[in-house]
């Protein structure tokens, strides 16, 4: 877990056009910074804003959730990094935020002292830059040096810079990279792994970086070795240090697709393939190499089941042993959550029919012991890990739910009770809501499970407002999480609020997810329809009251309920969406996503996206929901040209849609808490107002 590889990449939007993609008129809504694009968005903001915030329930709203966001009643989360936790914190005084530490003893405190390390606000200032934090990258061991991101606006791009944090100052002449998508790794002190836009043919067809370079400092960056390449049409490549005291090793990885990739070792100066299945993922910790399974694999009599978790030796491994344990095997309604390594064992974490179970695993005498963790209330989430996996067995354990505000705490595998160290406050009333679990039934007769959260006491006269989510893609699970936004917009106003585990997600495994990839897309928008269906069958509210909200994916989701369900709701809110499926391999980071929905570059993969693709469906002479599109300028991962280009179609066609595009946040679409409650604020104010 020390280590986060985040891929997203910036590609141009121009490219070759398929023989049978439809002529497009709004093709000049994807110049992202173009003055004609820019004045159109304007225009869309103005009429969006004046609608929906002159009303004196949008500031008190927009006030309170703003009073949320900066709350010093949040918990400070933190990461051990050397002897020092740190911490970044955005509040009312603190607009783009100030990175700090303190000790355990004083993280233990109600009000710890912190120890400043940057703050944004002044470094923004002093350099006329809105820097949005990216996070901090240590050498190990000794915990002195880091390389800072920080994002102009919160695109994904980042500008890198190297840090002392003993002076608190960023080094003279220290490694710095122009903004870009880089990938970077400490080997030592004055030698980095760099992947990044070098200049031309250095990136992959998807915008990520191709070519890994070994650095050194006070050499031009130009003339940097390289160390690994990839291919043109791959989606990523790049190499990295593992600087684990008394394991450093060096790794190369490329990704032939988002769900494929080849793992590579260095031995005796060159880089050995690690034997796998293309479709797996491998970490390495210490002695131990863990293999994630998406499909079966069978090695010699054995066959492991896809979704299974797998540990060897690393070393007996490379030498030919093959006798894995099996940490974690699935079943029909069980899947692995995650895990973490921590010194000496690993924490795995299994969802059972959307319930987190938590267990540490022990390796003794060639076995595996298998202990169970304290489990999480009915209808909450319990995700547990490492502290600092080289010196301890120490684990943050975090537990939280719909109604239930987040709680953490610091445990150790030695199995005494974990401290309760933080909770969050409550910022909305739940004493008369309800949690419950329901299924419906999809087209084909798939169950699909699905949360309510509601009054007690509900009426089942259809007259119900409801908001229903969901996200269905990438094998991402949808568990029950604190929301303090919805609970204050929603729930506290007499809304019933309802999240969809459809297929596509990950919360049964990769089957769940592999069910509606490319061609199969369709399943999970007959999913999330089946789970409206229901609520409507079960009256708890009926399509005039019923809206439906999500984004990016989530986003491409809304964007086939409003084409293909219109009957079903009576306003979408669609976020930083996904619309336009025959050019969103142009459009930044789409070329890396054909593995999830298909090439539209390939005839028969084309056939299938046209069956969902929103901006190629929509037609003037269907009465559709109300729809507010939201997006922003700076979001270099899913191109804002989405949102803009169907909401300009839409209202040529006649139909009443609104767009907001906020100028900065990426593909967050808000670069701080101000921005964050005014995106919230304005969208279910929309709801509430065609919903009620």
């Amino acid at each position: 877990m020390r280590q986060l590889l985040i891929l997203s990449a910036l590609i141009i939007f121009a490219g070759k056009v398929n023989a049978e993609e439809p002529k497009d008129q709004f093709l000049w809504l994807e110049d992202v910074t173009g003055e004609k694009a820019l004045s159109w968005v304007r225009e869309q903001n103005a009429k969006s804003t004046g609608e929906l915030t002159k009303s004196p329930e949008f500031a008190a709203l927009n006030d309170r959730l703003l009073k949320i966001l900066d709350s010093k009643d949040r918990i400070p989360t933190v990461t051990k990094d050397g002897p020092w936790y740190y911490n970044f914190w955005r509040d009312e005084n603190n607009k783009r935020g100030l990175w700090r530490r303190t000790t355990l003893d004083e993280y233990r405190k109600d009000t710890p002292k912190w120890e400043i390390v940057l703050d944004l606000d002044s470094l923004g200032e002093k350099e006329k830059e809105n820097w949005v934090w990216h996070g901090a990258n240590f050498l190990r061991p000794k915990y002195e040096r880091c390389l800072i991101s920080l994002s102009r606006g919160g695109a994904d791009a980042s500008v890198i810079r190297e840090f002392d944090v003993g002076t608190k100052e960023f080094v003279k002449d220290g490694f710095t990279f122009p903004e870009a998508k880089s990938q970077v790794s400490w080997r030592d002190i004055d030698t980095l792994y760099v992947g990044t836009n070098f200049g031309p043919d250095t990136l992959t067809k998807s915008g990520y970086p191709r070519i890994a370079k070994e650095w050194k400092r006070g050499i031009n960056l130009g003339d940097a070795k390289v160390v690994f390449e990839g291919k043109p049409e791959d989606v990523s490549a790049g190499a990295y240090w593992d600087l684990t005291p008394g394991y450093e090793r060096e790794f190369a990885r490329r990704a032939p697709t988002f769900f494929t990739n080849e793992m590579f070792v260095r031995r005796e100066g060159k880089f050995v393939k690690i034997d796998k299945p293309d479709d797996a993922t491998v970490s390495v910790h210490r002695d131990w190499m863990f293999v994630r399974l998406r499909t079966e694999w069978k090695v010699g009599e054995k066959t492991y089941p896809a979704g299974a978790l797998l540990v060897i030796r690393f070393e007996a491994f490379l030498k030919g042993d093959r006798s894995f344990d099996v940490l974690f095997e699935p079943t029909e309604r069980k899947s692995l959550a995650g895990y973490s390594p921590t010194l000496h064992n690993v924490i795995v974490n299994e969802l059972d029919n959307v319930a987190n179970r938590l267990y540490i695993m022990t390796p003794i005498d060639g076995r595996w012991k298998r202990e169970a963790m304290p489990e999480a209330a009915q209808f909450s989430s319990i995700n547990a890990g490492a502290v600092d996996p080289d010196q301890s067995d120490n684990y943050w354990l975090l537990d939280d739910g719909y109604l239930t505000p987040s709680t953490l705490y610091l445990g150790t595998a030695s199995g005494k009770p974990a401290e309760k160290l933080k909770a969050t406050a409550s910022f909305f009333s739940a004493t008369d809501l309800e949690v419950t679990q329901h299924q419906a039934v999809s087209k084909d007769g798939t169950k699909i499970p699905y949360f309510q959260v509601a009054h007690r006491s509900l009426n089942l006269d259809g007259s119900n407002p409801t908001l229903l989510t969901g996200y269905g893609g990438f094998q991402i699970s949808l568990t029950p999480h604190y929301h303090a936004t919805a609970g204050v917009a929603w729930l506290e106003k007499g809304g019933v609020y309802v999240v969809a585990n459809i297929r596509g997600g990950g919360e049964f495994g990769p089957k769940w997810h592999q069910a509606a990839m490319k061609a199969n897309r369709i399943r999970a928008y007959e999913d999330f329809a089946a789970v409206a269906e229901d609520l409507v069958n079960r009256k708890v509210t009926s399509p005039k009251h019923l809206g439906a909200t999500g984004r990016s994916n989530g986003g491409l989701l809304m964007g086939n309920m409003l084409t293909h369900y219109p009957d079903l709701f009576g306003a979408i809110a669609c976020g930083s969406p996904l619309l336009d499926m025959l050019r969103y391999h142009k459009l930044p980071a789409g070329a890396s996503w054909v593995g999830e929905y298909g090439d539209p570059d390939k005839p028969d993969e084309l056939a299938a996206l046209k069956t969902f693709s929103p901006y190629y469906s929509v037609k003037a002479d269907v009465r559709y929901p109300r729809t507010l599109f939201t997006t922003s300028t700076r979001d270099d991962r899913v191109h804002p040209g989405h949102a803009r280009k169907m909401v300009a179609k839409m209202s040529e066609m006649g139909h009443n849609v609104l767009l907001y595009e906020n100028t900065e946040g990426g593909h967050g679409a808000a670069a701080d808490n101000k921005q964050a409650a005014f995106m919230d604020a304005l969208a279910y104010t929309f709801l509430r107002k065609e919903l009620q």
